[in-house]
């Protein structure tokens, strides 16, 4: 826990140098923050070589792609965030609810490589991670590590996956391409929340001096990148949709926990439009909601603790969404039998019905949220929430299996597509809903205690720090300090763009 992504000097010169040396030889060239959050501002030379550029290859120049402006064919460069718009027939509310794609970023087709990026910088540009001799370590419940392997593969040094046994298979066969060598993927007991199991095995890996933890719970890194790419993506998502519609207010934006890295958008969204923050959590596992525990199946979220990049204290609402919801509306929006219920008998149009594919199971519990959170706020057709699908359906077709064995004897026709739509859809409800207090926030806050000053090792006077608001503002600083030094490290590499 000494490190934390706070630093803005070079720790140790000699990493510095060979790491510069090895960017030398392997042609990378690290994009800044700001250029991730404005891709326009990229040299020309580098959008125009891009376009040659297979975005699923480990090539050095999808660095560039690690943000939400990539176009549909993932080649390109758009005006505004790829995204779908939810239409009051499908979610039964007349407020628009809007989802930005995660599966336009590069090599892992979901957004946590801009997270996995954004902890990774400061180490690189502040002498602390050697790529000629430090193992990256990516503990994560599924994208993340994907992403740190990812980014890893491209500097040219060995990226290791530590992950829940039980996530879905299409991670581990994603992982299984991309690592150096099986040993690279480490699989810990259990499910998505179980990440206390991720902990105890990174605590062993840290160990050996050459393992480099990137723990996104607590790297504010993933915190400032997410703060500033994301919340100005959605920012410039929102005056897209409100050009036309001037009575247009942003309501809400609401992500699911997680890391509580996405979940930083929605400061910026607060300070910018004055939207609502709402954090998402399963109904199986509620630890923010009751201090609550339990087992669940929406992959990429809560995890049985509050992480230490979560403002708590600037969270207005919490949610809960239960994984029966999101396993069985991934049948029915990824099956012939489910599509067809959706155009045939509702009567959706045929084209939304296929870009439904583009949710992942945490998507879909943002949906839930989404729509959760209108009905108890009572929003309008000039409301806007908007949030995020971190990943597509591409991640999760093994469990459409298992769910119809779980939930529909093996069988999923026209009548159980009928019980999914009323059960889990239109009759979504505003129970496992906490409109925050601030002593229901202070409650929040007080249950990370015991994750990081008793388990993690956090000085206290550190932990409590974030209760200040204008702690978390500071942070921003360090965007222009790690700009900087980002293109002083590129200069000393001398690699062009």
């Amino acid at each position: 826990m000494a490190r934390l992504g706070l630093e803005r000097a070079v720790v140790d010169a000699e990493v510095y140098g060979r790491t510069v040396a090895r960017f030398r030889d392997a042609g990378v060239l690290l994009p800044t923050i700001g250029q991730l959050k404005s891709p326009a501002t990229m040299p020309a030379d580098i959008r125009a070589r891009l376009k040659g550029v297979d975005p699923d290859s480990p090539h050095p120049l999808n660095l560039f792609r690690v943000h939400w402006f990539n176009d549909e064919s993932r080649t390109g460069v758009a005006d505004i965030p790829g995204h779908i718009e939810l239409p009051p027939a499908l979610t039964g509310v007349p407020a628009r609810i809007v989802l930005a794609l995660g599966n336009r970023f590069p090599m892992i087709h979901a957004h946590k490589v801009l997270a996995a990026y954004g902890c990774l910088v400061p180490r690189v540009v502040t002498g602390q991670f050697d790529p000629t001799r430090h193992r990256a370590v990516w503990p994560s419940t599924g994208n993340y590590c994907r992403g740190g392997v990812a980014i890893s593969r491209i500097l040219g040094c060995r990226g290791v996956a530590v992950l829940p046994e039980n996530m879905s298979q299409e991670r581990f066969d994603w992982l299984d391409r991309w690592v150096a060598e099986p040993s690279d993927i480490v699989r810990t007991p259990g499910s998505e929340s179980n990440v206390k199991e991720i902990y105890d095995t990174c605590a062993e890996l840290d160990r050996d001096p050459a393992n480099i933890i990137f723990n996104q719970f607590c790297e504010f890194g993933n915190y400032v990148i997410h703060r500033t790419c994301t919340g100005a993506a959605l920012e410039t998502l929102f005056r897209s949709l409100s050009k036309d519609r001037p009575a247009s207010r942003l309501a809400a934006y609401v992500s699911a926990s997680g890391s509580g890295g996405t979940l930083a958008a929605g400061d910026h969204l607060k300070k910018a439009l004055g939207a609502r923050i709402v954090a998402v959590e399963a109904a199986e596992c509620p630890t923010l909601l009751a201090n609550g525990f339990g087992e669940h199946n929406i992959q990429g979220i809560g995890d049985k603790h509050v992480p230490y990049i979560h403002n708590v204290m600037n969270t207005d609402l919490v949610a809960a969404v239960s994984d029966h919801d999101t396993d069985t509306l991934f049948v029915l929006f990824n099956t012939p039998e489910g599509r067809a219920y959706l155009t045939d008998r509702k009567g959706l149009d045929p084209a939304l019905v296929a870009r439904l594919g583009n949710l992942g199971l945490s998507g879909l519990c943002n949906m839930l949220a989404a729509i959760k959170t209108a009905k108890y706020l009572g929003l309008g057709a000039d409301d806007v929430i908007l949030s995020v699908a971190t990943d597509g359906g591409a991640m999760y077709g093994s469990e459409i299996g298992k769910a119809k064995t779980k939930y529909f004897s093996g069988r999923f026709d026209t009548v159980t597509a009928g019980e999914v739509w009323g059960r889990s859809l239109s009759g979504v409800a505003t129970d496992n809903l906490l409109d925050l207090t601030h002593a229901d926030r202070q409650r929040i806050f007080n249950l990370g205690y015991f994750t990081w000053v008793e388990q993690q090792g956090v000085a206290l006077e550190d932990f409590a720090a974030r209760l200040d608001p204008a702690f978390w503002d500071r942070l921003m600083d360090l965007v222009p300090a790690w700009d900087r030094m980002i293109g002083d490290f590129n200069a000393a590499s001398g690699v062009r763009p």
